[in-house]
């Protein structure tokens, strides 16, 4: 009897934390996906966990910012009923999805997460929200750009964000290379967030990015981190 009873005790745990696991579940959802349900649900709480700069600079309408990295970001979430739906997104994707975790384990069960954040809604060409004075400030135009990688032989392209890890992981050796092939090749690095319509325009969704070009012409280019040494093979190649 004993034994029955704890292994009904043990199946009932079984399934009690089954269930709370699949309601924690988080759902991806595409930029487009986030568009249709706010438009369809335009009362839901959406959160922009990114830096207040970086909202700044270009945010879903009537998006909330709750700043991942900040001081008090626990307490600020814990403001929000748990009980509404919620729409969570970053500029690719990190940070949102760390704030996932972190609110399935304070009791939010009934949340989206827009997959490629920011980036991806700017590369699907959806409507944001700037302030004012973002709104007068204008970053290098396609115009700039394609003078910027005519002007040399040989230009490799940085696309970074200072919010982007691999990005500060892969400065110090471009900043070796900027110096050791000053010769050879010119190294652009280009900020995602100051110029958010240039990065958009050139349909760079992800970050880091690098683009290297011949007399003006795209020979090679790669997403996500990468090291020294295949770069440095690549530039060599020309």
């Amino acid at each position: 009897m004993k034994n029955i009873l704890s292994f009904a005790l043990s199946l009932l745990i079984l399934v009690t934390v089954g269930c709370d696991t699949a309601q924690s579940q988080k759902k991806l959802i595409t930029a487009i996906e986030v568009q249709e349900k706010i438009q369809a649900e335009p009362t839901i709480t959406v959160v922009d966990v990114r830096t207040p700069g970086e909202y700044q600079n270009g945010h879903l309408a009537n998006a909330i910012n709750i700043d991942w990295n900040g001081d008090d970001f626990a307490g600020q979430i814990a403001k929000l009923d748990t009980s509404k739906p919620i729409i969570v997104y970053c500029q690719s994707g990190g940070r949102s999805a760390k704030a996932a975790e972190k609110m399935m384990s304070m009791g939010f069960h009934n949340f989206y997460e827009m997959q490629g954040g920011m980036m991806k809604w700017r590369a699907a060409g959806l409507k944001e929200s700037l302030d004012a004075a973002a709104a007068a400030v204008k970053g290098k135009s396609l115009e700039d750009f394609n003078k910027l990688i005519n002007a040399d032989d040989l230009v490799l392209v940085d696309f970074y964000a200072e919010w982007c890890a691999p990005c500060k992981e892969m400065k110090p050796y471009l900043d070796e290379i900027t110096k050791s092939m000053s010769s050879k090749v010119k190294v652009l690095r280009i900020d995602a967030d100051a110029d958010a319509e240039l990065c958009k325009q050139l349909k760079v969704d992800a970050l880091p990015v690098l683009h290297l070009y011949k007399k003006g012409k795209l020979v090679w280019e790669n997403t996500g981190f990468i090291g020294k040494i295949p770069v440095v093979a690549e530039i060599n190649k020309y």
